[in-house]
């Protein structure tokens, strides 16, 4: 569908036609998430009080929030750390399921390697627990479509450049 640029008349578009066509247009849901590892490349996952397994430090972006910013605020929230997030490592796509009408559209940036001892302070409202987990154990804690995720992030890590993990196939 491409952008209205003539009306009827011929004459150039009016604001009102440009913000109909985009508010015409389809959305989807993003989230963000940073990896953090230790020094020993276990990785770090939160356990929410709201779902049955666990995740990444991380969450749903708010309206207009850039990827980074909406990871840098989630992890802030959810373990009390501030971070400069840093590369990107992976964007993973899935398609609206169940209840979830809009697809989702995740990002992970490297949350990079905590020192031992790094003081972690869950949000008490959202997370019951957190550990470091040997990547080889991440099937043991998160759902197919997350352990994909993850796996392949820590896989850009090592390679240095960034992927796309497309679900195609839903949850």
């Amino acid at each position: 569908m491409p952008v209205p640029e003539n009306d009827s008349d011929g004459a150039a578009s009016s604001p009102a036609a440009e913000a109909a066509w985009y508010a015409g247009l389809p959305t989807m849901f993003g989230s963000a998430a940073a990896l953090f590892t230790d020094p020993a490349g276990r990785v770090l996952l939160v356990k929410p009080n709201y779902r049955e397994h666990w995740s990444l430090p991380g969450g749903i972006l708010e309206h207009g929030e850039p990827p980074h910013a909406g990871c840098r605020r989630e992890v802030a929230e959810e373990v009390g750390l501030d971070i400069a997030p840093g590369r990107l490592l992976a964007i993973d796509w899935t398609p609206p399921e169940g209840v979830r009408p809009r697809a989702m559209v995740a990002f992970i940036f490297d949350g990079g390697v905590l020192p031992e001892h790094t003081p972690i302070r869950l949000q008490e409202d959202e997370l019951d627990d957190y550990r470091f987990v040997e990547p080889g154990e991440l099937a043991g804690y998160l759902p197919a479509f997350l352990a994909t995720r993850v796996s392949a992030a820590l896989a850009s890590r090592a390679a240095g450049a960034p992927v796309y993990v497309p679900q195609l196939d839903g949850r």
